[in-house]
């Protein structure tokens, strides 16, 4: 009797230690696995982009004479949502460069201008924001809970939202500086200026940002998420064309994004 008690005791404890160990798993609260997109980007959408001799000024306008020197690119890839009208949105953008930073410059025209969330760290992606994807060594790969790129969401109020390591939405602020002004009834320019980090990037550590050179390349894309006063984010239209079906890839696979390489 005493002999069939242990033998119960232990099958017990046995059953108990299995449990608590799959109750323990992580597994089930990732949202994907990014573990298995390879670093091997091949470039696509290579185009380069001119430094600027005298860095423009933050002021949300067109008037710097870097920006008077390159050309507009075209805003104009649906990546989510149903078809839209030029009146609904039209978006277009010029690059730049200097050591300390990679800038910005959007034209967005937008019938309904939308900020839902005060809180910049909630549903951040359904109100109208301009998005700015960059990979700093262009290697691609996954990037959803990592800072091997970074996918910065700049909202109206100039607020900056990223999602950090431990799926922790997180403001990057000091990271990508901007300034809007708006023209008419429903265009806005939007001017931003960003500082890169590379992968190493640690949040709450001391990081040094990359100084930038000419023929550095880099991955880069351009997005808006466009609102029309819905529940839900109803556009996001990107700056390169991505392949198959599931064209709402940035966030996750920096493959996608075009290629930047930096001039003189």
């Amino acid at each position: 009797m005493k002999h069939l008690l242990a033998i119960c005791l232990l099958t017990l404890a046995l059953s108990s230690c299995k449990e608590t160990t799959t109750t323990a798993s992580p597994s089930s609260d990732l949202v994907e696995d990014t573990s298995e997109i390879p670093n091997n980007k091949i470039d696509h959408q290579l185009r380069q982009v001119q430094k600027a001799t005298i860095a423009p000024e933050l002021d949300g306008k067109a008037d710097d004479p870097i920006w008077n020197s390159v050309s507009w690119q075209q805003l104009d890839q649906k990546w989510l949502g149903d078809d839209y009208t030029a009146q609904d949105f039209a978006g277009r953008y010029k690059l730049a460069w200097t050591p300390e930073a990679l800038y910005i410059l959007a034209e967005i025209t937008d019938d309904v201008i939308y900020d839902k969330e005060k809180d910049p760290l909630t549903l951040w992606w359904d109100d109208d924001c301009l998005e700015i994807f960059i990979d700093e060594d262009n290697s691609g790969g996954g990037h959803q809970f990592t800072h091997n790129a970074f996918a910065y969401h700049v909202a109206l109020d100039g607020n900056v939202v990223d999602v950090a390591p431990g799926k922790i939405p997180t403001l990057y602020n000091s990271h990508v500086q901007s300034k809007t002004t708006t023209l008419g009834e429903n265009k806005m320019l939007w001017e931003c200026k960003m500082t890169i980090y590379d992968a190493t990037y640690k949040d709450g550590g001391v990081n040094e940002q990359k100084i930038l050179a000419p023929n550095k390349k880099m991955g880069f894309a351009l997005a808006y998420c466009d609102n029309d006063a819905s529940e839900e984010r109803e556009n996001f239209i990107g700056s390169v064309a991505v392949p198959g079906e599931d064209k709402n890839r940035g966030w996750i696979d920096a493959g996608i994004f075009g290629t930047i390489e930096l001039v003189e």
